[in-house]
């Protein structure tokens, strides 16, 4: 689950780690009140941003600076009620509800900071980099030598020498260690504390004044560990997610969207990674990702059907189950019932195996739909594939069309 930055740089200060003051508006009338309340406190300058779930929010004209309480009703003018596309975003964007207004900064260096989990050592990396405020992952791939990364046992926490290693590496000296160490174990308490999967600053800049001070902040919150972090769970945005997974998720289905044309309904992530693959590999393009879980039933597939069919990309349905908990007939019958009630208008390819997969291969050949069956995976993705190119019933089709 992911905070918005404004969320995110709440718990920051709740962890005693440095932000440029600001505040949160729903409307261009908010962000002119929230704009003179912090030039109350002495604030000249002011960045109003635009509150989505992406980066590059500055690319795509979602920071705007402002010198008045008019330029400051400008930018929120513009940014409110919009859209915003970013290269995180994809071509559709994101709803804009609200900007948070920020007094502006004096920067001299803009770096990068960063917490995830690394899978590979089963450890919390801490990432940091000289290279702030631009996107990190051209930093590792163009100079690489800029980032630093140190591995943290959990055992023994973020220690001392680390912070002391990350912030030479930043090119830190003096009194501004000092002040890196204590920003850094914050970020690892909070990163702990909190559930996080990822914590994000960047940049992390020094002002011209030295000290150190988080611009921006990213959190996202572990959704498996949503059950011990209420608090955290009430801030969830639901307008920022993709309303087909937001739905997938009402109905225990494990959904996220792609942008092909081929949709999969599937039993198991491994059996679903391995269907998407094949229909790569036979040219085609998944739509999805959707695993209807173990314990399938008739009416999750039918849930599942029409969740797929609100893709207007969809050409073709490729349903893969292997009956191992679940019954292949009981599947069967859920296909038969969801074509029949959803009013499916595309191809479906179905291959079931497993339990009762004899049972359900004669219950498809005597529903009287139109319902490609496969013999096995491979004939399944050639089919779903041909189909969906308006080439029949698949070039190695080895399985009648009923």
């Amino acid at each position: 689950m992911n905070l918005h930055e404004y969320q995110a740089k709440q718990l920051f200060v709740d962890y005693g780690i440095p932000v440029p003051s600001g505040r949160v508006a729903t409307t261009p009338d908010e962000a002119v009140a929230a704009a003179q309340a912090l030039g109350a406190s002495g604030a000249t300058l002011w960045v109003v941003k635009a509150q989505i779930h992406a980066g590059g929010r500055g690319k795509g004209g979602g920071v705007k600076l402002a010198k008045s309480a008019d330029e400051v009703r400008a930018a929120a003018t513009a940014i409110l009620g919009k859209r915003l596309v970013t290269p995180q975003t994809g071509p559709e964007g994101l709803p804009v509800e609200k900007v948070y207004v920020e007094a502006g900064s004096q920067i001299e260096r803009e770096l990068y900071l960063s917490l995830v989990l690394n899978r590979e050592k089963g450890r919390v990396a801490f990432i940091a980099s000289a290279a702030g405020g631009m996107d990190i992952e051209h930093v590792a791939a163009h100079s690489p030598e800029k980032i630093i990364t140190v591995n943290i046992h959990p055992a023994a926490g973020l220690q001392g020498y680390q912070c002391r290693q990350l912030a030479f590496g930043l090119g830190f000296e003096g009194r501004q260690v000092e002040q890196f160490a204590s920003i850094a174990q914050a970020l690892y308490r909070l990163y702990m504390d909190r559930d996080a999967s990822l914590v994000e600053v960047n940049p992390l800049i020094v002002t011209r004044a030295g000290e150190l001070v988080a611009l921006d902040a990213k959190i996202n919150i572990d959704p498996n560990a949503l059950y011990r972090q209420k608090a955290l769970a009430l801030l969830r945005d639901t307008s920022q997610e993709d309303p087909m997974e937001l739905a997938a998720s009402e109905h225990d289905l494990n959904y996220v969207s792609l942008d092909g044309d081929i949709a999969c309904m599937v039993n198991g992530a491994g059996l679903a990674m391995a269907t998407m693959d094949l229909i790569k590999l036979h040219g085609g393009a998944p739509a999805n990702f959707l695993d209807v879980g173990g314990g399938a039933t008739a009416e999750r597939v039918k849930e599942a059907f029409k969740l797929i069919l609100s893709n207007r990309r969809v050409r073709a349905i490729l349903v893969n189950i292997f009956g191992g908990i679940v019954r292949c007939d009981l599947i069967a019958e859920g296909i038969v019932k969801a074509v029949k009630e959803v009013g499916v208008k595309v191809p479906v390819v179905v291959r079931l195996e497993g339990t009762n997969a004899d049972v359900a291969r004669r219950l498809l050949a005597g529903s009287g739909l139109a319902i490609t069956t496969a013999s096995d995976l491979t004939d399944a993705a050639d089919k779903a594939v041909s189909l969906a190119k308006g080439g029949g019933s698949g070039a190695s089709s080895r399985a009648a069309r009923h």
